[in-house]
């Protein structure tokens, strides 16, 4: 039997994923990494996109949002904004969200309004990541 990591995975409405699994797969700034049992210590940021892991064969998914990842002593822990998995995410809500941050991002286009076009960039990236994960879910 292969060496697990625990991956721990916290909102701040609390823990979303606590369980030892094979491997963890995660969207860093510096780009996508993976971890396996006994990996060296790290931190990383963590920007909207895909956790993966995979546990006993199976694969699960998250979309997760910002945040902080630690590898310590055999175990994962992220820190994040927000994590769902696929069957929570409501797609009807997600392709509103996603239309509201697209014509936003328009209008911060012709107003040339920098913090409004990040927010804008930011909420359509958090849509994109939903609908990705709930669309592999179907």
């Amino acid at each position: 039997m292969a060496e697990k990591i625990t991956l721990e995975v916290v909102t701040p409405k609390g823990a979303i994923v606590s369980d030892d699994v094979d491997i963890v797969t995660a969207p860093g700034f510096a780009g996508e990494f993976g971890v396996l049992a006994n990996h060296a210590p790290f931190l990383s940021t963590i920007k909207v996109g895909t956790l993966r892991y995979k546990k006993d064969g199976s694969e699960v998914e998250l979309m997760i949002s910002g945040g902080f990842c630690e590898v310590s002593n055999n175990k994962i822990t992220f820190l994040v904004e927000s994590a769902e998995h696929g069957h929570e995410i409501d797609v009807d809500r997600a392709l509103r969200a996603k239309e509201r941050a697209e014509k936003r991002l328009l209008q911060t286009l012709e107003k040339q309004d920098k913090f409004d076009r990040t927010r804008a960039e930011a909420a359509l990236q958090r849509a994109m990541a939903r609908l990705k994960i709930a669309q592999r879910q179907q």
